[in-house]
């Protein structure tokens, strides 16, 4: 009765397009209020407050700061061109320039549409510029965007962390494999898709050293970043939290002091927008907190387990059936959302077949990451239709190359866990 009550009465305030975390807050109080035997009103004060009790959640409004600090400052445009620099000299070499420059920027930002928005208004004009197709080349970005959530620092990480209380630090060390096999997936779609457009295969630049440095130069503080926060993480200097607070200021300092890209007129601005899109997530954090308390009263994670394992007790079936689960939720689901409703669901029934949390926690990010390049909901479907001025419909038939990878993918990192446990053994 109160599980079927609680969803039915937040699948009904979704239809009337309530937000996520107001649909999950009021699907909770009225469940609450109306149904016999749930815990008294209280609780939901109390889960929100706990909810938003959590040293480690300070790091996402840090990030999300410092990621639109980073993209107003000029990093991804010195970026794209040290990228440029790099390989563009290889046959076709600017689809490779856009998923290099997507993994830089997304050790910078942690998020995948910020990735896309970035990077994507860079590329996307210079690809057509030489003979790509405005089709392919918004296809390319949105699928090298969804590294943004994989190569450290990844928003989602820290939010499955948070729910799962399992080191955010390693988490960071697990997607590093992962994204750049993406990565190097992408790149190799790309080459296939382009095998024989004589255009484009001759749309190269030739090499230059000296330019290579000189963009090197220029993105340098761009591309210390990562290694500031990550060797910074790692070596004990300062926890994940205190990261965000390090790349905040390192980006306003770079963004206005040294690129100049920055005044002071623009901070609120930028402010303004981090906190608006900081606001947003924090309000679902809290009120999935006390959702999830909820359906962990109604049984609901230990039900759907036995579920789960009563269609098959074959893990690697177990695990198909799971990734199909949360490839359709991705599909239509904010991704913060989907790990915080899921990950108390799913964890104990990876968990029980032995899945390490950590390799869940990479192989959930992935799914949902892949949900951003998806109709209805993908996200980054529509950052790069808007910039690329491509219908969704076109670039969604244009993607599938690109999905057939990432599903390949999924599989090799669900099955084979020494992908994401590899570099996070060494720390």
């Amino acid at each position: 009765m109160l599980a079927t009550t609680l969803f039915l009465t937040l699948f009904a305030l979704l239809l009337f397009s309530v937000p996520i975390g107001i649909c999950l807050g009021l699907a909770t109080m009225i469940v609450m209020f109306f149904v016999d035997g749930t815990p008294p009103m209280v609780l939901l004060a109390r889960s929100v407050v706990t909810g938003a009790d959590s040293f480690p959640l300070i790091a996402v409004p840090l990030f999300i700061l410092a990621g639109d600090l980073m993209q107003h400052g000029g990093m991804s445009r010195r970026i794209v061109g040290f990228a440029n620099a790099l390989i563009g000299h290889i046959r076709g070499g600017l689809a490779y320039v856009n998923v290099l420059a997507c993994d830089f920027f997304a050790a910078i930002s942690g998020s995948s549409p910020a990735t896309v928005a970035a990077i994507g208004s860079n590329m996307i004009p210079e690809m057509e510029k030489v003979g790509y197709t405005r089709k392919f080349s918004g296809a390319l970005t949105a699928s090298s965007g969804m590294i943004g959530v994989m190569i450290p620092p990844s928003i989602p990480f820290i939010i499955y962390g948070v729910t799962a209380e399992v080191s955010i630090g390693k988490l960071f060390l697990a997607g590093v494999i992962p994204g750049v096999l993406f990565a190097l997936m992408f790149m190799l779609v790309a080459r296939f898709t382009l095998r024989s457009d004589k255009i484009v295969q001759q749309s190269t630049k030739t090499f230059s050293g000296l330019t290579v440095w000189q963009s090197f130069r220029a993105s340098i503080w761009a591309l210390l970043v990562p290694v500031i926060i990550l060797g910074g993480i790692y070596s004990g200097i300062f926890t994940p939290t205190e990261a965000g607070a390090v790349a905040v200021v390192y980006a306003a300092i770079v963004g206005i002091f040294v690129y100049g890209d920055i005044n002071l007129g623009h901070l609120p601005e930028i402010l303004a927008g981090s906190a608006k899109t900081s606001g947003t997530i924090l309000i679902l954090v809290i009120m999935a907190t006390a959702f999830g308390r909820l359906i962990t009263l109604a049984r609901i994670p230990t039900e759907l387990a036995s579920f789960i394992t009563s269609l098959s007790d074959n893990p690697i079936m177990v695990l198909l059936l799971i990734n199909v689960l949360l490839l359709v939720i991705g599909m239509f689901m904010e991704t913060i959302s989907s790990i915080i409703i899921m990950t108390p669901i799913l964890l104990p029934v990876a968990t029980a077949l032995g899945v390490d949390p950590i390799v869940f926690g990479v192989i959930l990010t992935v799914n949902l990451a892949i949900g951003f390049c998806t109709p209805p909901l993908g996200v980054n479907l529509f950052v790069a239709s808007s910039i690329s001025k491509v219908s969704i419909e076109q670039l969604s038939r244009a993607i599938v190359p690109f999905f057939v990878g990432m599903i390949i993918l999924l599989m090799l990192v669900t099955y084979v866990p020494a992908i994401s446990l590899f570099l996070p053994s060494f720390w």
